[in-house]
């Protein structure tokens, strides 16, 4: 597949809403999916950078982080996409406009995510707990 990553535009709106709610469906297995809304990515990614992963030209998955603390709030992938090599695409095209240390919180519940950030050469900093669960700070030097 060749993937190619550019940056985020309104008109990516539309598709990356039906990512992130389908690809949360999917993954987020401990979470009430009834409680997922299309809205929740404009909501998540409010005030963020945001690149996007296309495949001939249509997205197919996003990164969103917070610049000014260096800190990856969302990485995405359309689950019919998912292990081809997007996700590692845009965190490393990420990694090129971020500070270091880049930080980023995973669920520890989440164990496909954690393992793939790790894999990736991100360690674990600290544990933590927060409302939606048991959940890791993951740094990147």
């Amino acid at each position: 597949m060749s993937f190619k990553i550019r940056n985020y535009t309104n008109e990516d709106a539309p598709e990356l809403r039906r990512i992130f709610l389908e690809a949360r469906q999917k993954a987020f297995l401990w979470a009430d999916s009834a409680e997922f809304d299309l809205a929740d990515f404009d909501l998540v990614t409010r005030d963020e950078t945001i690149l996007v992963a296309t495949e001939n030209e249509s997205p197919i998955g996003f990164i969103a982080w917070w610049p000014p603390e260096n800190f990856i709030h969302s990485l995405f992938i359309d689950p019919s996409f998912a292990g081809k090599g997007a996700g590692k695409l845009l965190l490393n095209a990420c990694l090129l406009e971020l500070g270091r240390p880049a930080r980023l919180k995973c669920l520890q519940a989440n164990v496909h995510a954690c393992a793939f950030y790790t894999a990736q050469g991100w360690e674990i900093a600290r544990a933590g707990e927060s409302e939606e669960g048991d959940y890791y700070v993951l740094t990147f030097y």
